[in-house]
């Protein structure tokens, strides 16, 4: 039995030690917001924040998470207002198919949480996740967006 602090709640899961943290929200939780993509942690479609850092979940079992607040896209706004991230992403209209967009959402968000004005060059380093569609320049103006309500 694996204890979790996901977005503000103390859950048990009991799954294998070595299941990562990615199906365990998923499957065992029902939280389909962070997607699986590569399963290498490469493109960062699983990102979701750890102790308010970027993290990708499907590599990291979810056994190494006890003790660590978790959130997801879904508990980004779990007060029942969007993040002011999510509110540019929707003002810019910046995804095309959206898939990797909840954890370019997170990444964002934990980037502004870190830095409140940042540069072009703070995005590009902080901003990992790939984009099929490649909405690269919508995505940084859409951060240099957020940052006027954050």
């Amino acid at each position: 039995m694996t204890t979790l602090n996901v977005n503000g709640k103390q859950v048990s899961v009991d799954v294998e030690d070595d299941m990562p943290l990615l199906w365990v929200l998923r499957d065992e939780l029902g939280l389909t917001g962070t997607k699986y993509s590569c399963g290498v942690a490469a493109c960062g479609a699983c990102t979701v924040l750890v102790d308010g850092q970027p993290m990708r979940s499907c590599v990291m079992p979810a056994s190494a998470m006890t003790g660590s607040k978790i959130t997801t896209i879904e508990g980004l706004s779990a007060d029942g207002k969007s993040h002011p991230v999510q509110k540019a992403w929707v003002q810019l209209q910046v995804p095309q198919c959206g898939f990797c967009q909840s954890g370019m959402i997170m990444a964002a968000a934990a980037l502004l949480e870190q830095n409140r004005q940042p540069s072009d060059e703070d995005i590009n380093a902080a901003m990992t996740n790939i984009c099929r569609c490649g909405t690269y320049a919508r995505v940084r103006e859409a951060i240099h967006h957020a940052t006027r309500s954050v």
